[in-house]
């Protein structure tokens, strides 16, 4: 018998397939929480059509601030009917419909991770994991080669992927194990799903992935490393 819950990601040509960071931070959580779930595979062309078939609502648009943009994580819970699109109001929702399950938003911390959530990782260098149709909808017609920053551009973004790394570590103490000191909460999730897209991106064993291992002490492979 198939699992009441379905999450729906995008399939790739890499090992396990999963690369999509907000669809990490859904799977982080139902790991955590030890919920049962199946993941089911869905191209981007398939998503819109997704989305009509099992009832689901976009929560973003497309640039134009008015056509609806159709894209993963989607959370089906059979066992009560609810559709869920975006990665932090899933979260919510199993809080909610599975309280005796570990909570990833602790009593009192609905500020801290809403100011959280407004601080955006920049973009970086990626191989071309999406098709042109992802390209054209999302990129202006520029293709993701086109996008990704070169030479002294490249190093530039590099330095502010730190600098960002560096302001949030300044959020914590050094003897912090995560953001919330020894409590997990969906905060380290929504990082640790940008390292795991990074590592995946550039290959475990790449200059990159190397360089950020070094940042901040070592404190952000010891977070992925932590929530294996």
């Amino acid at each position: 018998m198939s699992t009441p819950i379905t999450v729906y990601d995008i399939p790739s040509i890499i090992p396990g397939n999963a690369w999509s960071p907000n669809v990490w931070k859904v799977r982080y959580v139902l790991n955590y929480k030890g919920i049962p779930y199946q993941t089911e595979w869905v191209e981007y062309p398939d998503i819109e059509p997704l989305y009509a078939k099992i009832g689901a609502k976009s929560h973003i648009t497309k640039p134009d601030g008015v056509t609806p943009l159709y894209t993963v994580p989607v959370l089906h819970d059979q066992s009560t009917g609810v559709v869920i699109s975006d990665s932090a109001e899933i979260a919510r929702y199993l809080d909610k419909a599975y309280p005796d399950t570990p909570t990833v938003f602790p009593s009192g911390t609905d500020a801290f991770h809403y100011a959280f959530m407004l601080w955006k990782t920049i973009s970086v260098h990626c191989r071309r994991f999406l098709r042109d149709s992802k390209e054209k909808n999302t990129s202006n017609g520029r293709t993701l080669e086109e996008m990704a920053p070169k030479g002294a551009d490249k190093e530039k973004e590099w330095a502010r992927l730190r600098e960002d790394f560096g302001t949030i570590d300044a959020w914590m103490k050094k003897e912090d194990k995560y953001f919330m000191g020894d409590v997990i909460s969906y905060a380290d999730f929504t990082i640790c799903a940008w390292l795991l897209y990074i590592r995946i991106v550039y290959g475990a064993d790449s200059e990159e992935w190397k360089n950020i291992l070094k940042w901040q002490k070592g404190r952000w492979g010891a977070l992925v490393k932590n929530l294996e």
